[in-house]
């Protein structure tokens, strides 16, 4: 049998849930579109284009997804100095996309919050 395929391309929908999933997450708008914030720091947004994901990243992780998925992952002019990028969510899966949205939370959360987050997924 066939190793499974990850399944790409995640809903805005999708992105919400598994936002408002982490601890303290506090949903608003930036720049007209759905955002998303802990503690007052945004973590992620939706793109004004309606098909990116913008999401708080170290450079050096940045720079490493963007070359490992350059069709998923990248950056316009405007985040090349910034601690942002852009997510194609037509070419990402679910759990990838979790799993980077986690990890831009933990940018702003509390030692407290991540305690919470790691005790409910034991």
């Amino acid at each position: 049998m066939a190793a499974r395929q990850r399944i790409r391309g995640v809903a805005p929908t999708a992105v919400r849930r598994l936002a408002l999933a982490l601890p303290g997450t506090e949903e608003g708008t930036s720049y007209g579109t759905p955002a998303w914030r802990v503690r007052g720091k945004l973590f992620a947004r939706l793109h004004q284009n309606g098909e990116d994901l913008v999401v708080r990243v170290d450079h050096d992780q940045r720079d490493a997804l963007i070359a490992a998925d350059p069709k998923a992952f990248h950056i316009t002019d405007h985040y090349t100095g910034s601690g942002m990028m852009l997510v194609r969510l037509s070419a990402v899966s679910e759990d990838a996309l979790g799993e980077l949205l986690e990890a831009s939370w933990r940018h702003g959360a509390t030692k407290r919050m991540i305690d919470t987050l790691a005790s409910s997924a034991s």
